[in-house]
């Protein structure tokens, strides 16, 4: 069953939130979804960047209070 890991970066600002997202990803196997909790208003499309670069995919982005919830999903390989 997919392992599913919460990463909280609120009220960080970029780069910090990717840096930190990366290191989450590296010990997942594939198929587990990284949820990261977010507030940087840059954070959509760093992480859509994120995804373009390591191959993982980016089920979605939801935002509600001004906090965003990214999930990304790890894919097969090394990735991150």
């Amino acid at each position: 069953m997919a392992e599913r890991v919460t990463l909280d970066v609120r009220a960080l600002k970029c780069p910090l939130p990717i840096l930190r997202a990366r290191k989450a990803m590296r010990p997942l196997a594939a198929g587990d979804v990284l949820v990261v909790l977010a507030t940087d208003p840059g954070a959509p499309a760093d992480f859509a960047a994120f995804c373009a670069m390591t191959g993982d995919r980016l089920i979605g982005i939801n935002e509600q209070n001004g906090i965003l919830t990214i999930e990304i999903e790890r894919a097969g390989g090394t990735g991150a």
